[in-house]
């Protein structure tokens, strides 16, 4: 299944559970899932320029829904893969989608998609996604 991971997803990260994000009812709690894709959307955007272009042009993604589907419930200690993907929509939209695989269930345990809408922070409004961060998002 790991193995997959890399062949179907432009990104996967790889870590480690932490014992302090599980809850009264002794599991990961769902909110952390939301985490784990951000850990993923935020290495995918360094991997593709989008942070460099944000210190340049303080212009960059935001996200505008997300959504998660729990399969399976994740318990410390455990080591998960994250992955994504993306998809260009249109010239200011795109959505990526997140698996979190377990390592020790050997299974997807989540999945997940986000909505992204490309922001200029200086004018605060939508804009269109730069041209080379467009194409990276489409390779």
């Amino acid at each position: 299944m790991f193995n997959t991971l890399e062949k179907d997803y432009a990104l996967v990260i790889s870590q480690n559970l932490i014992w302090g994000d599980m809850d009264a009812y002794q599991h990961i709690n769902n909110t952390v899932y939301f985490r784990y894709f951000e850990d993923t959307r935020m290495a995918y955007f360094e991997k593709i320029g989008v942070n460099a272009h944000m210190v340049q042009h303080n212009q960059a993604p935001i996200l505008a829904r997300t959504e998660c589907d729990f399969r399976s419930p994740l318990i410390y200690p455990d080591q998960i893969y994250i992955a994504t993907k993306c998809q260009l929509l249109s010239e200011k939209k795109f959505n990526m989608d997140y698996v979190i695989v377990s390592k020790a269930q050997n299974r997807l345990v989540a999945e997940g998609s986000g909505l992204g809408v490309y922001y200029d922070f200086n004018t605060h409004k939508s804009c269109k996604v730069p041209e080379r961060i467009a194409l990276a998002m489409q390779s």
